[in-house]
């Protein structure tokens, strides 16, 4: 045995060998993303839930059917193509000439659904796969031993990329995809059916990513979360590549399974981020990625856009309504329930002032409300801060990376911006995750708050409620003001269409920038609030999950309106609580909502309510001025 640069030999080439594997299946994934995106323009979400439903097929095939391996790899990439086929032929046509946003909501949604309902059927354990007799054992090279399926896979994932794109890039029926994409009609004219193009795109994408599925269950378990995670680095994968770059997408993968293999070696703390740090770089250096084409703003309709645009005049009215209900739930609701919604419905209102009128969804804001809960909760137990003081610092601590997150997203758009806070969200939890001052997966509990300004006791679940509203009732009322000033016109204006507002003498940057800060610090308030209220702070905060909670409050509501998010927050709130002890279900539930609204309700309950209540407006007064003007003639 020998040493490279201090570290013995046999740990370097292990650890490459094990970032090779990784590569291969980052590789593997993102070719089925990056096949999918530059063909269909559609953000695969449900990528990482169909590599898991490519695993299980391939485990249910040999245990239902005794069907070993071999026959698996063919016969659970159709299974799960076929099931892709579907869905993009009755759901994911529907939204192609929307928003890319669109197809990452709708796809995120089937992950919920599909993650949710294995985990019902199969609970959290994984279950083993055998590897095929053929690759039992390895070789001992001297300097480090191959295990023959693991080599297997490194080997394979190579051919099937290089297979792929020279089908798509050097063959007629890749060009045939390649031109349907530039141009539909002028393909559909020669004869060809690009619809039935466009499904088998999809499901060659998806076929993948089941074939993936059952090349890893020899070596993980299979479970239902085995692609959650996964899906987070290929995305980063396929980003650094360049979104749409067959060949970016298999270079990227094998180079940064290395590089996080590299990583694990001489800088361990750093493995987890390295992948996100780089993606982050890369967008900031390159948009479209190392190996990517930039590409025009995608038409149709944007998130922005389904707000409603008339009927917030009456809202001020509303909202003292509102205001008063909350006054008296507590004592026919149970507080914590109350105090939960309250501090989600900031949560989803700070968002709104980004997404629904400044037009930029953000995929990160989970690290502003995590980052101010760790924060306070911090400030309060270890340094002894009064709650007052403990949130203030949480807000300030999520200004301060509202304003480092900003400096670096807010040059980009669309699904650039959204992968750019993703990327320094994902470093944030990671720290989170390391970090000595946040308990790791214990969090930090037990959070005292008895004195607010030293002053007034908040033990009583009555007093924090009122407390809670107080602090949520102020911070919704920034944001209405906000939006309702000079201030929010210039944001809507460019939401609506940049350009002009540029040429008009506007430094837009400096204005999406300051909505991005406030944004992230009435986030940070929330967090803090809700570390207050619950005496903890947790991962679950953190976690890019939270960020996809965020959207489907605001989705769920009205996005774009003051009231949707707020309404959001509470449906959604609810329906965790009052289906808790559905266990699973409720996630399959929340991501029936999410397709659900992508694709019935784009305006939410609020707007699609404001709608209804305008168009019987212009209806009765339609009616009335007819008639008056009957009279005249008469």
């Amino acid at each position: 045995m020998f040493t490279i640069f201090g570290v013995p030999s046999t740990l370097l080439f292990s650890q490459l060998l094990l970032g090779l594997i990784n590569g291969s299946f980052y590789a593997l994934l993102s070719l089925g993303l990056a096949v999918i995106f530059g063909l269909l323009n559609i953000s695969n979400f449900a990528h990482g839930a169909l590599f898991m439903l490519g695993a299980f097929c391939a485990w249910f095939l040999s245990t239902a059917f005794g069907i070993g391996y071999w026959p698996a790899l063919i016969l659970a990439p159709l299974l799960v193509g076929a099931f892709g086929w579907a869905f993009e032929r009755t759901m994911l046509r529907r939204i192609y000439k929307l928003d890319h946003l669109y197809g990452i909501l709708l796809t995120f949604g089937l992950a919920l659904v599909l993650e949710g309902a294995f985990r019902e059927m199969f609970g959290a354990t994984g279950q083993p796969y055998a590897i095929p007799a053929a690759f039992q054992g390895g070789i001992n090279l001297g300097f480090m031993y191959l295990p023959l399926y693991r080599g297997w896979v490194i080997v394979a994932s190579v051919l099937i990329c290089v297979a792929t794109w020279l089908a798509i890039e050097k063959t007629r029926l890749g060009s045939y995809l390649r031109a349907a994409t530039e141009n539909a009609p002028l393909v559909s004219a020669f004869g060809i059916n690009v619809p039935r193009l466009i499904s088998l795109t999809y499901a060659g994408g998806v076929a993948l990513a089941a074939l993936a599925g059952v090349m890893a269950a020899p070596i993980y378990q299979v479970n239902p979360l085995m692609g959650s995670n996964l899906i987070i680095i290929v995305f980063a994968v396929v980003v650094i590549g360049g979104m749409g770059s067959i060949a970016g997408a298999v270079i990227t993968g094998f180079g940064l399974g290395l590089v996080e293999a590299l990583t694990k070696v001489y800088f361990p703390p750093a493995a987890t981020t390295a992948i996100f740090i780089i993606m982050a770089i890369v967008l900031m250096w390159k948009p479209a990625g190392l190996f990517g084409v930039d590409r025009p703003p995608q038409g149709g309709t944007s998130l922005a856009d389904t707000g409603a645009a008339s009927g917030e005049r009456h809202t001020p009215v509303l909202l003292m309504a509102l205001l008063a209900i909350l006054l008296v739930a507590p004592f026919a609701v149970y507080p914590g329930f109350l105090m939960k919604a309250l501090c989600f419905a900031l949560f989803a209102s700070a968002f709104n002032l980004l997404a629904g009128h400044l037009g930029l969804v953000s995929f990160g804001h989970a690290a502003f409300f995590g980052a101010s809960s760790y924060v306070a909760a911090h400030a309060a137990k270890v340094w002894g801060f009064t709650p007052e003081l403990a949130m203030l610092a949480g807000a300030a601590a999520a200004a301060i990376l509202g304003i480092l997150f900003g400096a670096l997203a807010v040059r980009r758009q669309g699904i650039y911006f959204a992968m750019v806070t993703l990327a320094l969200a994902q470093m944030v939890y990671f720290l989170a995750v390391q970090a000595p001052f946040t308990g790791g997966e214990d969090g930090i509990q037990d959070v005292p708050r008895e004195l607010l300004f030293g002053l007034f006791r908040i033990d009583d679940p009555f007093a924090l409620y009122a407390f809670v509203l107080c602090v949520t009732s102020a911070g919704i009322a920034v944001v209405y003001r906000a939006i309702n000033s000079p201030f929010g016109q210039v944001l809507q204006g460019i939401r609506d269409n940049e350009a002009r507002m540029v040429s008009l003498g506007y430094r837009t940057e400096r204005y999406k920038l300051a909505a991005f800060v406030l944004s992230a610090t009435l986030c940070g308030l929330a967090g803090g609030t809700k570390a207050m209220a619950f005496q903890v702070a947790s991962l679950t905060d953190v976690h890019w999950a939270m960020s996809g909670t965020v959207v489907l409050m605001v989705l769920l509501g009205g996005i774009g309106t003051t009231l949707g998010p707020i309404v959001g927050a509470f449906l959604l709130v609810a329906i965790e609580l009052y289906l808790a002890q559905l266990g699973s279900w409720v996630t399959i539930i929340e991501g029936a909502i999410f397709m659900v609204c992508v694709l019935m309700l784009r305006r939410g309950v609020v707007g699609e309510a404001q709608r209804l209540v305008a168009s019987i407006w212009t209806r009765a007064h339609g009616s009335a001025a007819a008639s008056v003007a009957r009279l005249r003639r008469v």
